[in-house]
Parts: C-alpha cells; structure tokens; sequence
C-alpha cells in the first residue's frame, strides 16, 4: 500500500530494507526534503530532516517551532538528541491510505520548503551575513542569498552585482 501510495504521488524513493522507505521530495527554497518513512506494527512514522541545530537564537527558534505546530496538518515539528530540526509525523496503520500519505507528505513538504528561509534566518543569520561579506569581498556570487537580502542593509544603489 505504501509503494502504490509513493508511486501514485509521483516522487522519488527508495525501499532500503523491510518497512523502510525513504523519499525525496522537491522544493524551490530548500532544494529537497529527505523523508523516512517507516511503518511498525501500529503504526506508519514519518521522519523528515529540515535544518541542523541552530547555530544562535535557539529559544527564538524552539518557540517558532512550537507556535508552528499548532497550526500544522498530521506534522509536528521536533528534536533529535543533538539539536537538529524535524518535521514527524505517526499515523495509525489502519489510517494508512494512499490519499493520507499523500497529505502526510505534502504537510511535510509544504512546512519544509516554506518555513527553510524563516528558520535560516533565525537560527544562522550571522553565518548568512558572514557568507555574504565574503563572497562580495571576493567579487563572488550572491544569488543563492537573495531570499536574505534584507539582512545586508544595503539600498539596491549600494548593492553589488548577484552574478
């Protein structure tokens, strides 16, 4: 059931071993979300990767994340035991239908994709803006950091090229 339900969603994924798949699914502003899903013998467990442990406002970020999942459909956001951010879900087996594991995975996709610039900025902006002095000290480009470029305070005058 879960394969016909991975084929009929139309993603990339893998069966490594027994009860054990992990998918890929694709984003615009993070470029994919690995996923695992893993189905026990109540339950189907979903296990996404979002974004490492962050580097700095950690308590600004954990609070963002709570607040998140009261929002959230089926997903919630947690931790792994080093700080690591992301995205779980548990589905009882006899809820497990092609159409829920496919709003499994677009919750999934959808928070994944759509919180990555928001979760970046509160948990590594120093890195973001220390990754932007360098490359345009060194004439480098800056276009995969446009989504931050508000960040910089420079006017669009004052701004070098993104090339």
């Amino acid at each position: 059931m879960i394969e016909a339900a991975l084929a009929e969603a139309e993603v990339e994924w893998e069966h490594p071993r027994p009860g054990t798949y992990v998918v890929t699914l694709p984003g615009t502003r993070k470029l994919s979300t690995t996923c695992a899903l893993s189905v026990g013998r109540h339950s189907l467990s979903v296990n996404a990767f979002v974004v490492r442990r962050p580097d700095e406002n950690a308590a600004a970020v954990h609070r963002w994340m709570l607040e998140r999942n009261t929002r959230l459909y089926g997903v919630g956001y947690a931790l792994d035991r080093l700080g690591d951010v992301y995205l779980v879900a548990r589905l009882p087996l006899a809820a497990v239908t092609p159409d829920e594991v496919d709003r499994l995975l677009g919750a999934v996709l959808e928070e994944a994709d759509g919180s990555f610039n928001s979760l970046l900025e509160m948990g590594f902006g120093s890195a973001i803006r220390r990754e932007y002095r360098w490359r345009t000290s060194r004439g480098e480009s800056t276009r995969n950091l446009e989504a931050f470029s508000h960040m910089f305070g420079e006017t669009d005058d004052e701004r070098p090229e993104a090339g």
